[in-house]
C-alpha cells in the first residue's frame, strides 16, 4: 500500500485496533502498536524496524524497545483476536491449517536462530522458524483466512544456554517444545478460547508423530495429515505381541503395496477442486488401520481405536501421498481429501 492509501486507512484502522487498548499499560505504547501495524502494510523491500520507524517518524531505538521491552499482555491480545474473529467470521466448516515458516537471518543473536531447514531458501540455512495455526473457511470463491496462533520455535541449544537466553530476554520459564508439541498446544489454546475447527490439517512433520494425533483425539478434534512412507501401523491387530516380522507393525508404503486391504481394491478417482491450472484429481485407496502406541512397559502395541490410512496417486505425475485421519468410519473420502488439500491457505 502507498503512504496516501495507508493515511486514508488510518482512522478506521485505529478504531479497529482500539479494542486492544486495554492490553497495553501505557497509551504511547498503544500508539506505537497502531503505527507499527500500519507500517507493516507499507511498500518496503524489508519490513524491518528501521524503515518502519523512519516512515512513522519515531526514533529507531524507540521502536526497537517497543518490540523487545515495552509491556503488553500478549495472551490477552491473542485471545481477544480469536473472539473477534469467531464473532464476525466464524464458520461451522472451519479448517485449521498447521504449518511452520522459516526466515533467513544473519548472525546468531536473534532468538531461535540456528542452522536448520529453511523453506524460503529450500536448504539448511541460518534462520528462525515460526510455528503457525491458520483459521480458514475454505470457501472456493472468496475464502476467509486468519492467523489465530503464532509461536517462535526455540531449539534446544537456546533453551540450554542461560547466558544466551538472558542476553536475548527469553523468559526463564521457557522450555523446549518440538514443533508438533507447539502445534498441539496452539490447537488446544484456540479450543479453550471458543474457536471450533471442523478439521485440522497439516503436513508430514506433525501427523508422522502418533502422539500428535493422540493429542487431537484427546481434544475431540478431527485431523487429517500426510505421513512419511516409513510411518508404521497395522491393518489388523496382531495375533500376539512379538517383535518378529509377521507380528510387527509395517511401513505404510509397504502396506499400501502388499496388504490385501489395499491390493484387493481398485483405485477410485476423486475430483478435489478446480484450480487455476485445471482440475485437481487424485486416485485413492483407503482402509482402517491401528496405529502404534506404547503400553505400561513402554512396548509398542496397536491402538484400540482404528484410523483411516489413505494412499493417493496423482494420475498425471505419478506422485504418491500417504494420509492418516482420525475421522469416524462413515466419513466420506471426498470430504477428507478436500480438507487434506486445503493447506494452500497458509501459504498466503
Amino acid at each position: 500500500m502507498t503512504t496516501d492509501e495507508i493515511g486514508a486507512l488510518e482512522p478506521n484502522a485505529r478504531r479497529r485496533l482500539e479494542q486492544f487498548r486495554d492490553c497495553f499499560k501505557k497509551s504511547p505504547v498503544f500508539d506505537y502498536f497502531v503505527y507499527y501495524s500500519l507500517g507493516l502494510l507499507a511498500q518496503f523491500k524489508r519490513k524491518s524496524i528501521e524503515p518502519i520507524a523512519l516512515w512513522i517518524g519515531v526514533a529507531v531505538r524507540t521502536l526497537q524497545l517497543f518490540l523487545s521491552q515495552f509491556a503488553w499482555d500478549h495472551r490477552q491480545i491473542e485471545s481477544r483476536l480469536r473472539h473477534m474473529m469467531i464473532n464476525e467470521f466464524g464458520s461451522e466448516n472451519a479448517i485449521g491449517v498447521i504449518d511452520a515458516s522459516a526466515h533467513g537471518k544473519q548472525g546468531d543473536k536473534t532468538p531461535g536462530t540456528q542452522r536448520q531447514w529453511c523453506g524460503a531458501s529450500g536448504k539448511v540455512d541460518n534462520c528462525v522458524v515460526g510455528q503457525h495455526l491458520i483459521y480458514t473457511n475454505n470457501d472456493p470463491q472468496n475464502p476467509f483466512s486468519a492467523c489465530v496462533a503464532s509461536d517462535l520455535y526455540l531449539p534446544e541449544c537456546w533453551i540450554d544456554d542461560p547466558n544466551r537466553r538472558e542476553e536475548a530476554h527469553i523468559p526463564e520459564d521457557a522450555v523446549f517444545r518440538t514443533k508438533w508439541e507447539i502445534a498441539a498446544d496452539q490447537v488446544e489454546a484456540c479450543i479453550a478460547d471458543g474457536v471450533r475447527f471442523s478439521w485440522i490439517t497439516c503436513d508430514e512433520e506433525y501427523t508422522s508423530v502418533p502422539e500428535f494425533i493422540y493429542r487431537m483425539d484427546h481434544s475431540g478434534q478431527r485431523v487429517i495429515g500426510e505421513v512419511r512412507a516409513n510411518f508404521r501401523c497395522w491393518t489388523k491387530r496382531p495375533a500376539c505381541r512379538s517383535f518378529q516380522g509377521p507380528h510387527a507393525s509395517k511401513r505404510v508404503d509397504n502396506i499400501c503395496r502388499f496388504s490385501p486391504a489395499f491390493y484387493n481394491q481398485g483405485w477410485s478417482r476423486i475430483h478435489i477442486k478446480n484450480t487455476t491450472r485445471g482440475e485437481c484429481v487424485w486416485d485413492v485407496k483407503l482402509a482402517r488401520v491401528h496405529l502404534v502406541t506404547k503400553d505400561t512397559r513402554n512396548r509398542s502395541c496397536p491402538t484400540d481405536r482404528r484410523y483411516w490410512l489413505i494412499v493417493a496417486r496423482n494420475p498425471k505425475t505419478g506422485e504418491i501421498k500417504y494420509f492418516v485421519c482420525n475421522a469416524s468410519e462413515n466419513t466420506m473420502i471426498e470430504e477428507m481429501l478436500c480438507v487434506a488439500f486445503a493447506r494452500w491457505h497458509v501459504e498466503k
